[in-house]
């Protein structure tokens, strides 16, 4: 998945940017302390998508 459409994504789910790392965006749910790390590669891959938006509690995309 291409990191522009996860960030999208995110941010449709009320997660929103914390920090920025040298390799890493530091994204949050608003409304609750879950929190997670989002690499800055152009791709990234199924497996990390899915821990991502687990780790916030959103749904995964293309998911039912």
């Amino acid at each position: 998945m291409k990191r522009a459409k996860l960030v999208k994504h995110l941010q449709r789910h009320q997660c929103a940017p914390l920090r920025e790392g040298a390799r890493h965006t530091v994204f949050r749910k608003v409304g609750t302390n879950r929190q997670t790390a989002v690499p800055r590669h152009t791709e990234i891959h199924a497996n990390m998508v899915r821990k991502i938006c687990k780790d916030l509690d959103v749904p995964i995309p293309g998911e039912k």
